[in-house]
């Protein structure tokens, strides 16, 4: 069965970094978009940033420039690289693997915690 596995969130200061990391299985991972969405408390989730299978990539307008998505299919792992993040940048983080067309199914990992705080 396909598995998102997502890891490195955590408690950094403002203006620190963090780098996500969403291990896949159950999947040929080479062939699927993926992005990372986020979830603020009271908020609708949001898609933060995407990487095609061909490595295109585009961010959020309130991310961009300081947030960068990448893939090691090797490792069957996306990532994302977050620096100078912001109080607001706070949430929780899904990994995503996007359906290439009707027959097949979005997946969602589990979610880490992302707070900035001094």
């Amino acid at each position: 069965q396909v598995q998102l596995v997502e890891s490195g969130g955590g408690l950094v200061q403002p203006g620190g970094s963090l780098r996500l990391s969403c291990a896949a299985s159950g999947i040929i991972f080479s062939i699927y978009a993926m992005g990372w969405y986020r979830q603020a408390p009271g908020k609708q989730r949001e898609l933060v940033a995407y990487i095609t299978s061909s490595r295109m990539t585009n961010y959020v307008d309130s991310v961009r420039g300081r947030f960068t998505i990448s893939r090691d299919n090797r490792k069957s792992t996306v990532y994302l690289q977050m620096n100078s993040l912001k109080p607001e940048d706070t949430a929780v983080y899904y990994c995503k693997k996007f359906a290439r067309n009707g027959d097949e199914d979005d997946y969602w990992g589990q979610g880490t915690q992302v707070t900035v705080s001094s």
